[in-house]
């Protein structure tokens, strides 16, 4: 077995994260972005440019992202799930846009309204204009385990809807357990099937932990080569056509395990806390993160 000297850390919790709150204020996702700015991330999702009839608790990127303070060699994100929407991410100097589909046909449907063929053709105009606009595009890959109305999902389905996003033009496909049910066993068929249609340095995870499971299962994924993983500070998030879903799995909580593994990140874990800390007092409760709670208590003894 051979663990990565250093894996990639893909910030969602500003958009995946702070999608599911009702109530943040522009301020307050303009401090966190600038707090985790600091932290030494490198790629940090920043908005989403959906209707705001349907995601409402977006409706504020183009302001969040042309209020924030960059700093130089870091990405700063968006969801761009139509021409409309990267144009807007585009206005206001996104770095990289994302798009998103599913492994699951029914959760394509109850998500963004169409089948997965229909999503990829969809996405055929946004890829040409980022393509103009030399704009690196990543692909999302929900439902990779399970999904909420379809049950289990088969892992040569998710290999075929992966090597879909990449011949489409994505530079990379996020592999999302969206309602953490996934297992280490389970994982590890899903990704040797992803593997034999996409290369392990274009692929990264995605895990949410509803079940406790997704730290067993991002180790699982290192031990297979995988070395992006995306995390929300602070636990951040769920999914809101997923019922049930819980946050992401934390960025405190992986840093944790990547230190404990000898694996760099690149990333100050006490800063990163701090951050989290803010966003959690701002939305009245605590970190779901145990590595940040135990910061805290370990701080105030």
């Amino acid at each position: 077995m051979t663990l990565p000297n250093h894996v990639n850390i893909v910030e969602v919790g500003a958009r995946d994260g702070l999608q599911n709150e009702s109530r943040v204020s522009t301020e307050a996702k303009v401090r966190l972005i600038d707090l985790l700015s600091d932290t030494g991330l490198t790629h940090i999702e920043t908005g989403s440019f959906v209707s705001p009839k349907w995601v409402p608790q977006m409706a504020d990127s183009r302001e969040v992202m042309s209020r924030i303070t960059r700093r130089k060699n870091i990405t700063y994100s968006a969801l761009t799930p139509n021409l409309q929407g990267l144009e807007q991410a585009l206005d206001t100097g996104a770095t990289q846009v994302s798009i998103f589909t599913s492994s699951s046909e029914r959760f394509c449907q109850h998500n963004i309204n169409c089948s997965i063929a229909e999503s990829l053709t969809r996405f055929e105009p946004v890829m040409a204009l980022a393509n103009e606009h030399n704009i690196p595009v990543r692909g999302y890959l929900s439902c990779v385990v399970d999904c909420p109305y379809d049950g289990a999902t088969n892992p040569t389905q998710v290999g075929r809807i992966a090597h879909l996003l990449m011949d489409l033009g994505c530079y990379e496909v996020s592999l999302g357990d969206t309602i953490g049910t996934g297992t280490p066993i389970r994982i590890a068929n899903m990704l040797e099937a992803v593997q034999q249609k996409v290369p392990t340095d274009k692929l990264a995870v995605h895990f949410h932990d509803t079940w406790g499971q997704a730290l067993a299962n991002i180790y699982q994924a290192l031990t297979m080569g995988i070395k992006t993983i995306d995390s929300s500070v602070a636990g951040l998030g769920g999914c809101p056509y997923a019922h049930g879903a819980s946050g992401n799995v934390a960025t405190e909580d992986v840093l944790y395990l990547c230190q404990g593994l000898g694996i760099e990140t690149g990333v100050d874990l006490e800063l990163l806390a701090k951050a989290g800390w803010m966003i959690s007092e701002e939305l009245n409760r605590q970190p779901t993160s145990k590595v940040s709670l135990a910061l805290k208590h370990r701080s105030e003894i």
